[in-house]
């Protein structure tokens, strides 16, 4: 990672969440104390984000570069220590730049939420990344960070406790609110079509543990929340729509981690409501909206009428004082094998999607800069299993998310 130009690129800087991302980093490390660059296909648009940003970005560097030029790619991940990527839907523009990061032995994170396409560049790249040294973090966004690094919070916290990890955990939303992206909407389309033309595709979406190494031996059946009574809230709760990315990158944090959570580890993520019938009618109504929305986007004419009229486009999102509206509190629930329990929560600031999300990538991408060190091997890595407790640390500082431990 020596004789690097700068610490981080940010490529797809002029997405609508890549420029929450830029006013965030510009924000935090005006100081100059971490150098970064901004990176897309667009040198006008580079230019007129750049003017935007104001006097604070004025020396900060462009790079132009295509999302489908290799050659390109690798001249731009030569010149970076990491790679923060906000181009999407991944699996139609993001395997040219992990062949590339994997190629210059050069660190990537992104905000994917795609299980089916990570599941395709571990097949294809995850040896060559171990070779060349590229440490490759996927997910690093509101999908799945709270999940990953709150089941990683508390199992701590229950080693500590109890003296052992718990064998069960469940996350349970308990309230929430912001807007889907139009970049995340418009990655639900391209897995809608996925899984209805390619059944490998749907095999890894309905399997808990297809992120995991192929030797994981984890054979435990998982629970998935339908529509469902919690007796430990003592509420409604239906499924929440980011577990089917969330719950696979926690069975590959415990996998990767010699099952430190344990080799019978259950885990499971649901939305609450409330108790009595209006809690059922609403988780009910959850339930039940999931399956025509995904029902809708499978069929192509339904599809077309809602990306024309309905949707939001890429590019789209929340106005300023939205996002600072939005929230979301995650309650977390472990149990040990003797029964034992835990509860823990996490607490974002913000709407989800967007500005939560831009601090959470920005600190991530800092963690691997000044807090992951040359002695960690390449390869495709979880948040948790990467940066762990020295990354809570800094999402507790820097990016108005909490990890605490409730009364029981």
């Amino acid at each position: 990672m020596k004789n690097k130009t700068h610490d981080i690129v940010i490529f797809g800087a002029t997405s609508f969440v890549g420029q929450l991302i830029c006013e965030y980093m510009l924000d935090q490390f005006a100081d100059g104390k971490l150098s970064w660059a901004l990176a897309g296909r667009s040198e006008s648009k580079l230019k007129t984000l750049k003017e935007r940003l104001g006097p604070l970005a004025k020396e900060l560097p462009l790079i132009i570069a295509d999302a489908s030029d290799l050659s390109a790619l690798k001249q731009m991940c030569q010149q970076t220590k990491v790679v923060l990527s906000t181009v999407g839907p991944y699996d139609l523009y993001g395997e040219p730049l992990i062949q590339a990061c994997v190629a210059t032995g050069t660190d990537y994170c992104d905000l994917t939420g795609e299980a089916h396409w990570i599941s395709k560049m571990l097949k294809k790249y995850e040896q060559s990344a171990k070779h060349s040294g590229a440490r490759i973090v996927h997910c690093t966004g509101f999908d799945s960070i709270p999940s990953d690094l709150g089941v990683h919070f508390l199992q701590r916290e229950a080693r500590k406790q109890f003296g052992t990890p718990c064998n069960q955990v469940k996350l349970r939303i308990k309230n929430m609110r912001g807007a889907a992206s139009g970049g995340t909407i418009a990655t639900a389309l391209n897995i809608a079509q996925q899984i209805k033309t390619d059944p490998d595709v749907k095999k890894i979406m309905a399997n808990p543990y297809s992120l995991c190494p192929s030797d994981h031996g984890n054979k435990t059946r998982q629970h998935e929340v339908k529509l469902e009574f919690d007796p430990t809230f003592k509420k409604w709760t239906a499924p929440f729509f980011m577990s089917v990315i969330n719950t696979r990158i926690v069975h590959r944090s415990n996998a990767l981690s010699n099952h430190a959570y344990g080799n019978e580890f259950k885990y499971n993520e649901g939305m609450m409501t409330s108790n009595g019938i209006k809690g059922k009618l609403r988780a009910r109504s959850i339930y039940w909206g999931l399956g025509a929305f995904f029902a809708g986007i499978s069929s192509r004419p339904i599809r077309a009428l809602l990306t024309r009229f309905v949707l939001p486009q890429p590019g789209e999102g929340p106005s300023k004082e939205d996002q600072k509206k939005g929230f979301y509190d995650f309650r977390f629930v472990g149990t040990t094998e003797k029964g034992e329990q835990i509860m823990t929560q996490v607490l974002g600031d913000m709407d989800p999607g967007y500005g939560s999300t831009a601090k959470i990538i920005g600190q991530v991408a800092a963690c691997m800069v000044f807090d992951v060190t040359d002695e960690v091997g390449g390869g495709f890595w979880t948040p948790a299993t990467l940066m762990g407790d020295v990354l809570i640390t800094r999402l507790n500082q820097y990016s108005g998310l909490t990890f605490t431990v409730l009364e029981s």
